[in-house]
């Protein structure tokens, strides 16, 4: 695990993950405790290190209460890479359907990009430098020198137009170009640049399980033969900022050790990779949907995907384009309503791997409140800011919050159980007229209270039909 990678302790993964999920104290607690394992194992002797097995968690609870913005804050506070994936993928029918295999590849593939994102900002001076030097070579190679010979030459930037200006006296004068460059006084002029071709033909193959991997590597060398994508470049006329920029990111590349990137990615996979597997009740047996052993449904049943599930959660190697991953000790934290399933109902192998289990509760009246106001990304926040960018003041006063979340408890209990995923229809409903006329509402403030909210959501709440549309 990288050693300059953030540690919290139990408390403060608490703490953290406070500021944006309402409530859920056992959950929080339960994913504390096990990111701080990971660390306590990184520590322990090196001979009994590979014997510690991650503490696997499965959270039940209804839509809506928190659990995936559970794991996936968790994984921000790590810095680790992090899969969503919904466990019913798997049992798609035809090629549309992947083998369990391919969210290992998804998740080494999200670590490079996460590695290599950290790495060119470690490179981002050393790269600006360089970019800026090619840029000076492109302006004083295209400019027009004009002067007579031995005279002294005053070269000539292109402008937009095709008309000239002068950029430099002086053939060797560099460092007054690079002041006029760096002040922005040549962000008006355009230059020619070698910009690679992302055209030409290209191919997909639907695989079948296990040769997906094969498929990757024949894409990548036929991707650099002539005739197919890669490998051919035209020339662009852009601007001198977006000349800057396309020369940055290419110096970052060439500063890239993708070797050392490579390698790193693979070990925070390993070591810090967290999976999480959404929708895991409907791949156990005692759910309608879907076909178990010996009976209809997909051509992959419930029970096969939870046998192909159960090597790569207990710990395998799997075949990746950058090399071999194993499994031991990725985090998987599964996910699940059990509406008409139980825990128990999947196969006892898969509920070994799973040690820690825990129930989120149900959303109340009083939760929803907590949810528009106290969260740092609350939906309140949220709301104000979107219309603040139309120049528009929103202010919601203390009874309409309550009143919003009154009718999404409400909606919540008479139709189905959304958790608060209703909160975002309740206030899309209230809020229609004013996200509509915002942009003729400039310099205006509209306080949302009470009365307003009952007037816009009272009738839609009574109408019974009404409601299950619209809320």
């Amino acid at each position: 695990m990288d050693a300059d990678l953030p540690v919290f302790t139990p408390r403060e993964t608490v703490s953290e993950l406070d500021r944006y999920i309402v409530g859920q104290h056992k959950a929080k607690r339960a994913v504390a405790i096990a990111l701080r394992n990971r660390w306590r194992r990184q520590r322990v002797p090196e001979e009994l290190r590979d014997e510690i097995a991650p503490k696997n968690i499965i959270m039940i609870g209804p839509t809506g209460v928190g659990k995936t913005e559970i794991a996936r804050r968790l994984a921000k506070l790590a810095q680790a890479p992090f899969l969503k994936v919904e466990a019913s993928k798997f049992t798609e029918v035809g090629y549309v359907g992947r083998d369990v295999e391919s969210m290992i590849r998804d998740l080494t593939e999200l670590a490079i990009t996460m590695v290599k994102d950290e790495q060119r900002e470690r490179v981002e001076a050393s790269a600006a430098r360089h970019a800026e030097d090619r840029l000076l070579d492109l302006l004083i190679a295209q400019s027009k020198p004009k002067g007579g010979e031995g005279d002294t030459q005053s070269y000539f930037a292109v402008g937009p137009d095709g008309s000239t200006s002068p950029v430099v006296t002086g053939a060797g004068d560099r460092e007054a170009l690079r002041k006029k460059l760096r002040k922005g006084e040549l962000d008006e002029h355009q230059v020619v640049l070698q910009t690679s071709v992302s055209g030409g033909p290209s191919f997909e193959v639907f695989s079948a399980s296990g040769i997906e991997e094969m498929v990757f590597n024949i894409k990548d060398a036929l991707g650099n033969l002539p005739g197919f994508a890669g490998g051919k470049t035209k020339e662009t006329r852009v601007e001198v900022p977006d000349a800057l920029r396309i020369l940055t990111a290419e110096e970052s590349e060439k500063l890239l050790d993708m070797d050392q990137v490579v390698q790193h990615a693979l070990e925070r996979v390993q070591h810090s990779g967290i999976i999480f597997l959404d929708e895991i009740d409907k791949i156990a047996m005692g759910g309608t949907r879907g076909g178990g052993p010996g009976g209809g449904g997909p051509d992959v049943s419930r029970g096969g995907v939870q046998r192909d599930l159960l090597p790569i959660v207990e710990g395998s190697t799997v075949t990746t384009k950058h090399g071999i991953v194993k499994t031991d000790h990725i985090l998987f934290v599964a996910a699940g309503a059990f509406h008409e399933a139980k825990v128990s109902d999947l196969i006892p192998e898969l509920q070994g791997r799973f040690p820690i289990r825990v129930e989120l509760e149900s959303l109340g009246e009083a939760d929803f409140l907590k949810i528009l106001t106290e969260p740092k990304n609350s939906l309140v926040k949220q709301y104000e800011a979107l219309l603040a960018t139309e120049g528009v003041e929103l202010t919601f006063t203390e009874d309409a919050l309550a009143e919003i979340a009154r009718v999404a408890y409400e909606a919540n209990t008479r139709l189905e159980n959304i958790g608060a995923r209703r909160l975002h229809t309740v206030m899309e409903t209230l809020l229609d007229q004013v996200s509509f006329k915002a942009p003729e509402m400039r310099g205006q403030t509209v306080t949302v209270d009470g009365a307003l909210v009952r007037e816009r959501l009272g009738e839609v709440l009574d109408d019974e039909d009404l409601s299950r549309y619209i809320l």
